[in-house]
């Protein structure tokens, strides 16, 4: 059997037992795009099949791209890695660290005793958490009835730190705050910064913070995980009033299109003759940028949204800028010094430098690491390397 047809039939085994209703796949390596698969339905019980040109929201996979700005403008000098971030946006400056709760439900803080960083910012040792994954911070937003990150508006990001930055890891929405430090220094909006410098050289036409029309008609509908195993369709909405494009989670975009940007990844910057980073800066991006710290596990504070996470147990992780980063083989086949990540709805992608071969999986499904969806994406990289 093939690698392309051992992923078709993955894709296809999957939507019949329900692990998920639609799936789109690119691998690629560093001369194209080599396998392009989906199955399924868009939206279940629609009849609109779910191909490789499908919409999706991407969230977290996000990341990468706002990371990319970021060290584009480290690389024009309007940016640097080690000062203070507050140097560019005051929003950073004086941050406090969440200690507890008086009697009466008040937050109790402490001034930081480090100033935030690009660095921090980028590999998420910064202190900033998401509510999702830290119930302290979860109850800092009840008490404080701050509105949450997904409502868009400037004040979710004035949360308070849950250690000195660049004492732990602690995964949160420290690629926001960068999408707000490209922002500053640039003029720009995140999404005009992106088409300039990111996503308009890399030819990714279907990705966007705002969907454009042809997008919104190819657009997949979320699902989630029932009680007794099966799937639901669900609403999802954008809401109205924001304030700020979400650099950590907001862009909606296709398989194909961020496989350009993977595979710009394993050309060392430069994709089809053009360049967009320097090779120093993705060599810079794909190494350890936090030393001796090591990512730990997701703790769920909101089941709906994400079950405990732990998406490789037992394999040493550390972190790029701003990417996972495998310390050791994987058990599906890829190499030391892999790059990966993943979105809330359950997409996933690698970029395996070593052995020149990336890939993505795009499902659109809550809750995030859910078993099901999760072996999909494992099954797919495990055919790609024949394990």
């Amino acid at each position: 059997m093939t690698t392309s047809s051992r992923i078709d039939a993955t894709l296809r085994r999957a939507v019949e037992a329900g692990d998920v209703a639609g799936v789109s796949v690119v691998v690629i390596d560093r001369d194209g795009q080599i396998i392009s698969a989906a199955a399924g339905e868009r939206r279940l019980g629609s009849g609109a099949a779910m191909t490789a040109d499908t919409v999706g929201r991407i969230y977290s996979m996000t990341k990468a791209l706002t990371a990319a700005a970021a060290m584009h403008a480290v690389e024009r000098g309007l940016l640097d890695l080690d000062g203070p971030a507050a140097r560019f946006h005051d929003g950073l400056a004086d941050r406090r660290v969440l200690e507890g709760f008086d009697p009466d439900g008040v937050p109790i803080t402490r001034p930081a005793t480090v100033e935030v960083t690009l660095r921090h910012l980028l590999t998420h040792t910064s202190g900033h958490g998401y509510d999702i994954w830290n119930s302290d911070l979860a109850r800092w937003f009840r008490e404080t009835r701050t509105p949450p990150i997904g409502s868009r508006r400037l004040a979710t990001l004035d949360t308070p730190l849950l250690f000195d930055p660049g004492t732990r890891w602690n995964y949160g929405i420290g690629l926001d705050w960068v999408g707000q430090l490209v922002e500053a220094v640039s003029g720009q909006t995140l999404g005009q910064y992106l088409a300039e410098h990111i996503t308009g050289p890399l030819g990714m036409v279907d990705t966007a913070f705002e969907p454009t029309a042809p997008m919104v008609e190819r657009m997949a509908g979320m699902h989630t995980r029932t009680p007794d195993g099966g799937l639901a369709p669900i609403e999802t909405t954008t809401p109205e009033g924001a304030e700020f494009e979400l650099g950590g989670g907001g862009l909606f975009g296709t398989m194909p299109d961020y496989g350009r940007f993977l595979r710009m990844m394993l050309g060392d910057g430069s994709l089809d003759g053009r360049r967009v980073l320097a090779a120093d800066t993705v060599e810079l991006m794909a190494a350890n940028a936090m030393g001796p710290l090591r990512v730990t596990p997701l703790r769920s504070a909101a089941p709906n949204l994400s079950v405990d996470a732990d998406l490789f147990p037992g394999e040493e992780s550390s972190w790029g800028l701003s990417f996972q980063r495998h310390e050791q083989p994987g058990a599906t086949g890829r190499a030391v010094g892999t790059l990966s990540w993943a979105g809330l709805a359950n997409s996933y992608f690698w970029i395996d430098r070593a052995s020149g071969v990336a890939g993505a999986v795009m499902s659109q499904l809550l809750p995030f690491a859910d078993e099901r969806a999760r072996a999909v994406a494992l099954e797919v990289e495990r055919a790609v390397y024949g394990t």
